[in-house]
């Protein structure tokens, strides 16, 4: 890979696991349904004036931005907010890996590799131990929400899988128009029309900066920058990036943040994370029974 690619890759890296720390940021400040109203809306508008539909039925698309972009993150979002830090939020939405395997065995029939079943049961040792530690940083009610936005976007993945191969810039614009409608009227409707009214009005610099980190840094300047270096580099090797997002959320949780690092958070980080080395590094391991149920 070159140093360029490499870069890239790097920084986009950085840019996804700093963007657990900018999302707890904005949470201070705006309600948690208004926030991914909020990212989608400006990811979409001006961008879907000027990027063409996918070329995918317009269903698949309205599936994929209800349960990749509004589902997922909506959980997400009031999981932070009612009780899961940054660096373990950005750990437990790894499970989407798993999600995205049993969801692909049941709707392609595709099977599930000894090595597969070994990383789950691995990374879920590491969620064990987090749900050991309920209460202070992590509630069950947060617990339950963030593993419910894994798997979310496992459904997405599966729903990205049926579509096939599309300009991935188009199908974030053209999720992200899907996925705020409904966000703003749950959002109203919760959250209530004078508490969205006073936050708009009351905006901090700080939490402007983080909706905009999360809208362009993090949506489209990430997956914009992975999509171009998937499609210059093989997947195996541009995919094991991915296991460095919760170990930059973490790290840039404790330290701008202050979260605190228990010896039982490493181990729970260690578990997950060597759960899905076992999983993506299985088809090198054994090449010759890798080709099928690979999702």
């Amino acid at each position: 890979m070159q140093s360029l690619h490499l870069l890239l890759a790097l920084l986009v890296i950085l840019v996804w696991g700093f963007n657990f720390v900018v999302i707890k940021v904005g949470l201070d400040e705006i309600p948690p349904l208004l926030l991914g109203f909020a990212r989608f809306f400006l990811t979409s508008i001006p961008a879907v004036f000027f990027i063409k539909r996918p070329t995918a039925p317009f269903r698949m698309v309205m599936w994929y931005g209800l349960f990749m972009f509004a589902l997922q993150f909506s959980l997400l979002f009031i999981g932070m907010d009612v009780g899961v830090t940054p660096g373990l939020a950005s750990l437990l939405l790894q499970l989407h890996v798993f999600f995205t395997l049993l969801l692909a065995m049941v709707f392609f029939g595709e099977k599930l590799r000894p090595w597969q079943i070994v990383g789950a049961l691995v990374s879920f040792v590491g969620i064990a131990l987090v749900a050991m530690h309920l209460g202070g940083s992590v509630t069950f009610s947060g617990l339950v929400l963030v593993i419910a936005a894994a798997a979310s976007w496992g459904v997405g993945n599966v729903i990205s899988k049926k579509i096939g191969k599309v300009n991935m810039i188009s199908l974030v614009v053209w999720g992200s128009l899907i996925a705020w409608p409904p966000l703003l009227l749950i959002s109203l409707f919760t959250e209530g029309y004078d508490k969205v009214v006073y936050t708009v009005q009351h905006l901090s610099w700080l939490s402007s900066g983080a909706v905009l980190y999360i809208t362009y840094l993090s949506t489209l300047f990430g997956f914009g920058t992975w999509s171009w270096l998937l499609h210059h580099h093989p997947i195996g090797k541009i995919a094991p990036f991915t296991l460095l997002v919760p170990v930059v959320a973490i790290l840039s949780s404790v330290l701008v943040l202050g979260e605190p690092l228990q010896s039982w958070k490493i181990f729970a980080a260690l578990f997950v994370i060597a759960g899905l080395c076992i999983n993506l590094l299985g088809p090198r391991i054994f090449p010759g029974k890798s080709s099928k149920g690979k999702v």
